[in-house]
């Protein structure tokens, strides 16, 4: 699938930093990581270690979300967050507009999720084949033609939230993988954005929560 490749140009937003981890803001439009390309090499975790050479990527956030990421400064720091991710011992949010009025006031969705091989980087629900993917969900406010609301997901598969919303008939605006053109058309982004994320501190052992309010 070819990606037309323009990141936004803008300074670090750094939320939080010390001696072990620092914690930024991505904004939507630029990977996580460096692409396999050469044209797609500019992303937060190079920008990142322009300015902190030890900085490692410990999750990350698909190139148009918005939100919350964190960094390890040190080794020690990186395979303490890892494990945190890789057990669900972290606390995780996300406020999405979905297209339509979604009529629920809350629920959840119990999906398991597979790539879809011949239309990679895509992902579809498979019941038999499928890894387990769970995400709770909250409507925060109804609009004209859209729904606000916010995602808790349980599990960190790619693309889960945005499968997910799928699958109950209300895409993500803006979505360039999985929504129609009405949801498409109604705005210039994906509307999803990690707004809170809680830690155990590799160091202090203290639990730390940040918190990033969204630009839409």
């Amino acid at each position: 699938m070819l990606i037309d490749y323009n990141p936004p140009i803008s300074p670090l937003d750094i939320l939080y930093q010390d001696k072990d981890i620092v914690v930024l803001n991505k904004p939507s439009g630029l990977l996580s990581v460096p692409g396999r390309k050469e044209t797609m090499k500019d992303s937060l975790s190079l920008r990142v270690q322009e300015k902190f050479p030890s900085a490692t990527v410990v999750h990350r956030l698909d190139m148009d979300t918005s939100g919350i990421m964190i960094m390890a400064l040190n080794k020690k720091a990186h395979r303490h967050i890892s494990m945190q991710f890789e057990k669900r011992y972290t606390e995780k949010s996300y406020i999405a507009h979905l297209y339509g009025i979604v009529e629920q006031d809350e629920g959840e969705i119990d999906q398991p999720l597979m790539l879809d091989w011949p239309n990679r980087p895509l992902h579809i629900v498979d019941v038999v084949n499928g890894k387990q993917a769970l995400t709770r969900w909250k409507v925060l406010k109804r609009g004209k033609n859209y729904t606000r609301v916010a995602f808790y997901p349980v599990t960190g598969r790619t693309h889960q939230l945005r499968v997910h919303a799928l699958t109950i008939g209300h895409p993500i605006l803006g979505d360039t993988l999985y929504a129609h053109q009405k949801a498409l058309s109604m705005t210039d982004r994906l509307m999803l954005h990690a707004e809170m994320l809680t830690i155990t501190h590799p160091y202090t052992k203290e639990k730390i929560r940040f918190t990033s309010e969204p630009d839409f």
